[in-house]
């Protein structure tokens, strides 16, 4: 996922360049670690998501209504949507747009609400500003109460407020929803109601949502939010292992670390392109680089790999696995078998369970993100990696 590639013209992070040793000469890398395996955090490169902002970026300049400002990022656990909507933001800053950026917990409308009034009060104490805006972004607050009738229509005044100030200026607002699927869908819809009578009056507003493709496809197919089907929906896959090795071995080698071409070969490989296992295994790389004087050997890089695989585990996988009942465990180790795609024949076969509790649970498998369906009739893992642990602790 991640060294110098531009996500777009506006957004580059600055390579580094160092003098060649002498022959023969080794340095440790003078610069600080760039990986950044922890949920959300901006990486130095994303790796194989050229382009996916280009839409967006377009209707920044287009104006309301564009298609591009209305996005859905979806996919699996830990494939980078939280990374995708911060380099929304970065874009949506370049281009003087204020952002309002969220996660769908409890009362996140409130929350919402609050920072548009701040935003609306300091625009205001500016009138005579008429100059375009340059990477705004509000505080927190919070409340505790949900939205009543009244505070809806409060919000809709102030959204209206707010944005005819921006439109006054030049510029407009975006805001964005992270982990939808656990978003209470009342607030969901009331947030969708408004955004669409926003564009229905050509004021500057962008929205762009992400959260696991189970439940995204249910918000898209309820009635509550029936103009998010125009969203442009996009799915975020892992990037390609070639992308990934081209990554490791430019990032490595302007940083002076020495692995030969088959090492890097091997690490990009046991990342299967999933970003954070990129993340993961590349910081365990430069650790390792550290410690051994920038050299990268055969065993400091499968004590690498196996760090960032296990760390993994940890983070995301037994995470997951957590709120996971005994019958979803079933579920997912009558998986495990197969080297692929599971059918759902095997899965009542194996497990002995009729096919109505089957349903049940590949259905509530599917809403908590742990598998996903690849055709009719099959699932398979969703997680990387979650075959091999299950296989490794067949009591998990």
């Amino acid at each position: 996922m991640w060294v110098v590639h531009q996500i777009h013209p506006d957004i580059q992070i600055h390579q580094i360049h160092l003098d060649s040793p002498e022959p023969g000469e080794c340095r440790v890398p003078t610069t600080e670690n760039p990986f950044r395996p922890t949920a959300g955090a901006t990486p130095p490169e994303v790796i194989g998501r050229s382009g996916l902002l280009d839409e967006f970026e377009y209707g920044l300049d287009l104006g309301s209504g564009a298609p591009g400002l209305l996005s859905i990022f979806t996919g699996a656990r830990g494939i980078g949507k939280t990374v995708m909507l911060g380099a929304a933001h970065a874009v949506a800053r370049e281009h003087g747009w204020a952002v309002i950026a969220e996660t769908a917990t409890g009362t996140f409308m409130g929350r919402i609400g609050e920072k548009m009034r701040r935003l609306t009060h300091e625009l205001a104490d500016n009138p005579e500003s008429r100059r375009r805006i340059t990477g705004l972004s509000i505080a927190g607050f919070s409340i505790t109460s949900q939205l009543t009738p009244e505070r809806q229509v409060d919000w809709r005044e102030l959204g209206e407020t707010l944005l005819t100030l921006l439109d006054e200026r030049g510029t407009g607002l975006l805001i964005t929803v992270d982990e939808i699927h656990a978003a209470d869908r009342a607030e969901l819809a009331q947030l969708a109601a408004n955004v669409q009578h926003f564009i229905q009056d050509r004021l500057p507003i962008a929205l762009i949502f992400a959260g696991l493709p189970s439940a995204v496809s249910d918000l898209l197919n309820e009635g509550v939010a029936t103009f998010l089907r125009r969203a442009d929906k996009i799915d975020l896959h892992a990037a390609a292992v070639r992308d990934v090795e081209k990554s490791y071995t430019d990032t490595f080698a302007a940083a002076n670390i020495n692995i030969r071409p088959e090492l890097v070969s091997e690490a990009a490989t046991a990342t299967g392109g999933y970003p954070f296992l990129i993340q993961l295994i590349g910081y365990f790389l430069w650790r390792e680089a550290e410690k051994n004087n920038g050299q990268l050997s055969r065993d400091a890089v499968d004590r690498a790999i196996t760090a960032g695989i296990r760390r993994n585990e940890r983070v995301v996988i037994e995470a997951a696995l957590a709120a996971a009942s005994a019958k979803d465990r079933e579920f997912l180790h009558a998986m495990s078998i197969d080297d692929g795609p599971s059918a759902t024949a095997d899965i009542i076969r194996r497990t002995g369970s009729r096919p109505t509790l089957i349903a049940k649970y590949r259905n509530r498998l599917l809403d908590a993100g742990l598998i996903e369906s690849t055709e009719h009739g099959k699932v398979d893992y969703a997680i990387p990696g979650l075959r091999e642990y299950l296989r490794k602790n067949p009591d998990s």
